[in-house]
């Protein structure tokens, strides 16, 4: 598959999933809501005003920020339209939402503090293109927060060879699932320095990246 039909499979099933996300029937979604306590409270480790997050959704974390931290600045992206028409139902003062690509950030340099990312980066093509856009839109000091799946090299190989491709037939956008030593590897590689990596239950991967000051 090229990039942009990874991108549209992904776009087509988020147009449905944007229907039911923020209800009690959202599915096999209802797990991302698992990984919001674990952004907040990385997040808060340090100060911070302006946030930008990733693969937002319908904005669910950005709410969850302006509800106990009012008054800063919020920006969601991304690459689904209805997600985005969902968040901005949620709009208040300091919170914007963008439809844009991951991997093509329409940011200037240096504009956030933080840069969150949850359960979308498995989606990404060109995930090495969406950390360098991270690092150049975080201000020097500033941290990328970002949870998505891993586990030990085998289940990881059977979820990019057998689980992830069975999920494409069935119109899913995922792409590819990283080990934890190759989030290290490619945060790096973009120019971060690593804070911490680790493998928490859910098979998640919870990577704390700077920028270099």
């Amino acid at each position: 598959m090229t990039p942009e039909q990874y991108k549209q499979l992904s776009i087509k099933e988020f147009s449905e999933a944007a229907k039911t996300y923020d209800t009690n029937h959202a599915g096999l979604y209802e797990m991302c809501k698992d990984d919001y306590p674990q952004m907040l409270a990385e997040l808060e480790k340090e100060p911070f005003f302006d946030v930008l997050d990733v693969g937002c959704g319908t904005g669910a974390v950005i709410a969850l920020l302006n509800d106990k931290y009012p008054g800063r600045h919020y920006v969601g992206l991304d690459l689904t339209p209805e997600m985005i028409e969902v968040a901005r139902t949620k709009v208040a003062p300091g919170m914007e939402f963008v439809v844009g690509d991951a991997e093509d950030l329409p940011f200037g340099d240096a504009s956030f503090d933080a840069v969150l990312c949850s359960n979308s980066f498995h989606h990404y093509p060109n995930q090495a293109a969406f950390l360098a856009g991270a690092l150049r839109v975080l201000r020097p000091g500033g941290r990328l927060i970002l949870r998505d799946y891993t586990s030990n090299d085998l289940l990881v190989w059977l979820m990019n060879h057998f689980e992830l491709p069975l999920a494409r037939a069935f119109g899913h956008g995922d792409v590819r699932v990283l080990r934890q030593r190759d989030f290290v590897g490619a945060a790096r590689a973009a120019g971060f320095e690593v804070v911490s990596m680790e493998a928490q239950k859910g098979f998640r991967a919870h990577l704390v990246a700077r920028r270099p000051r």
